[in-house]
């Protein structure tokens, strides 16, 4: 709108964004504005992708406000401003959703086949980006939609497997059988950072292993373990003491019988053994304890999984648990141990929980073959770039965080049992029992020529195709060789400080990896996150959520946008509340009012 078109007497004397937004957001995109210019400096920034379950929160609100903000102001620099917008695949998630909306059919994906199942994904993918898309635009977001970029586009999917053959030729990636941390309703393994801990109130069941004496009959007497999870001991294959523990020392190498079994186990000493909590003697779990299996590999313990993948016992567990759900079985364990009589004391125990981030589904720790990186010879680079200063953490806090996290990495196991997603570029020979692993579909087994050869049939954890996001999204490593060039490494990477750990480790990494110890940014700006006025994380059972299209239909997408970012600084929790929202709109029609008195 200009003076020539208006007069102070025509113009409305509120403002009304919903009758003015749109049309100028189109008028922008239309006008090409959002294009990098090709002349200054280049300054880039990659979007986050955001996950691809078809709705914008108020934290996305938060990351399009600031980065556009950054944006626009390089723009009116005379930058070569690029905004690389995308989204994530985010293969958990759209499984579990599609998965659903099988169910509500009376379908599920295992009887419509693999090949129909992605064929319901991609649909939902069209469907789900196109609605994203809009919402961006709402939000005001000036990137360069003619760049939009999916992790799963042809680009991307070379990206992948072109970082998971380098790894593996490298020795970086390797398949190995551990304990995993298995969500049994997404039915997968997924990483640590993908498990939330949360404190729930359990007990501390105190149960008597009866000791045996020579000739392996019961002596009369007992040693005490304690457990927060009884339903495991029908796998238990050993008992371990610490060896400087006296209270067990003349009880080394005698055997006890497993309650509830008719096995007979040996009692170990190991200094992974505490003295000081529980009784001091510890039930040895190899098949479904982190800790238990690395107890049992420097024993050569037998390895017992009584847990199937969908958290029901399996037939190893005893024909009187079989089939049962995991804590259904500790319910009737716990019955079956106090009418034994082995039930030696019960204690309420307040305790941090793992469960699945995903699906909220108690993790069940599992054995199970998987494909691993090995990831301290890529975090050794990545934790110097950040100590010379080459990438900078603002606020400069996180720094330590991220040293922290950095130093104390395991191997990151990268297979999940999930069909959408990348899949893992391996394939398996049935005549020579070698792997291929291969950038292009492989048509026979490198090492004999047969044709008889089947691919791996997990995918990819999301976050690594994720990690390579910095330079994947520019076109490497088979697309616009010069785009590349110009503009990675990206100058800012602007994210939320709770993924840290999940994406920015990660693309640091990976990037540096892959693009010959370039960094893939200069500054990691961190933003906090989004609470509810009430000053509660925003949950839709607490009623606290603030809906971004909600927000821009009462107050503007201006209103939100400055409602986002007045008075916040980097890296720490804010409140949004109707007040905050209020004084945005108002200050939208004030500046409409500034413009009705010029005019």
């Amino acid at each position: 709108m200009t003076a020539g078109e208006t007069t102070g007497e025509e113009m409305a004397t509120a403002y009304e964004p919903g009758a003015h937004e749109a049309a100028i957001y189109e008028r922008w995109e239309s006008g090409g504005y959002f294009r990098p210019s090709g002349e200054g400096e280049p300054f880039t920034i990659i979007m986050p992708p955001p996950n691809l379950t078809g709705e914008l929160h108020v934290g996305s609100a938060l990351f399009v406000t600031l980065e556009d903000v950054l944006i626009r102001w390089h723009r009116m620099l005379g930058h070569d401003t690029l905004w690389q917008p995308g989204v994530d695949h985010a293969a958990i998630a759209v499984n579990g959703i599609v998965s659903g909306r099988l169910r509500d059919e009376g379908l599920d994906r295992i009887t419509i086949g693999r090949e129909a199942f992605l064929e319901r994904v991609w649909s939902f993918v069209n469907e789900s980006r196109d609605y994203m898309a809009q919402q961006f635009r709402h939000l005001g977001a000036s990137a360069d939609w003619e760049r939009d970029i999916f992790t799963m586009d042809p680009g991307p999917q070379r990206a992948v497997r072109e970082t998971f053959k380098r790894l593996y030729d490298d020795g970086l990636i390797y398949r190995g059988e551990y304990i995993v941390n298995w969500d049994p309703v997404a039915q997968t393994a997924i990483s640590d950072l993908e498990v939330d801990h949360e404190e729930v109130d359990g007990h501390f069941w105190h149960v008597r292993y009866p000791l045996l004496d020579d000739s392996g009959a019961e002596s009369g007497e007992h040693v005490v373990i304690a457990t927060t999870r009884p339903e495991t001991i029908p796998a238990d294959t050993a008992i371990a003491v610490n060896p400087e523990d006296e209270r067990f020392s003349g009880l080394v190498g005698r055997s006890v019988r497993v309650p509830m079994t008719a096995r007979a186990v040996e009692i170990i000493a190991d200094e992974a053994v505490s003295m000081e909590g529980g009784s001091g003697a510890l039930k040895v779990t190899p098949g479904h304890d982190p800790v238990d299996f690395e107890i049992g590999r420097r024993h050569g313990l037998e390895i017992l999984n009584i847990i199937a993948l969908d958290g029901t016992m399996n037939e190893l567990a005893g024909e009187a648990y079989a089939g049962l759900d995991r804590f259904e079985c500790r319910d009737r364990i716990v019955a079956d141990i106090e009418a034994a009589g082995l039930m030696e004391k019960i204690e309420p125990y307040r305790h941090a929980v793992g469960h699945s981030e995903r699906t909220g589904a108690v993790i069940e720790p599992l054995i199970s073959e998987q494909w691993y990186v090995k990831v301290e010879p890529l975090a050794t680079p990545a934790i110097e770039a950040v100590r010379d200063g080459r990438i900078k953490f603002v606020p400069q806090r996180f720094e330590r965080t991220y040293m922290h996290w950095m130093e104390n990495l395991r191997d990151w196991c990268i297979s999940r049992q999930i069909w959408w997603g990348h899949r893992i570029p391996v394939w398996y020979c049935d005549g020579c029992d070698e792997i291929t692993v291969s950038v292009e579909d492989a048509t026979a087994c490198e090492h004999c020529g047969s044709a008889s050869i089947r691919q791996d049939e997990d995918t990819l954890d999301t976050w690594f195709s994720s990690g390579l996001w910095p330079h994947s999204a520019l076109g490497w490593p088979d697309g616009d060789a010069a785009n590349v060039a110009r503009y990675y490494p990206t100058q800012v990477m602007e994210t939320g400080y709770d993924i840290i750990f999940f994406w920015v480790a990660r693309m640091i990494m990976l990037s540096i990896y892959n693009m010959d110890g370039v960094v893939p940014f200069e500054t990691v700006y961190l933003h906090g996150l989004v609470r509810g006025a009430d000053g509660q994380k925003m949950s839709k059972s607490k009623g606290n959520v603030v809906d971004p299209r909600d927000a821009i239909e009462a107050y503007g997408a201006d209103g939100l946008r400055y409602a986002l970012v007045a008075g916040t600084s980097p890296g720490n929790d804010q409140r949004l509340s109707d007040q905050r929202l209020e004084a945005g709109r108002n200050l939208s029609n004030k500046l409409w009012n500034a413009s009705r008195f010029v005019f």
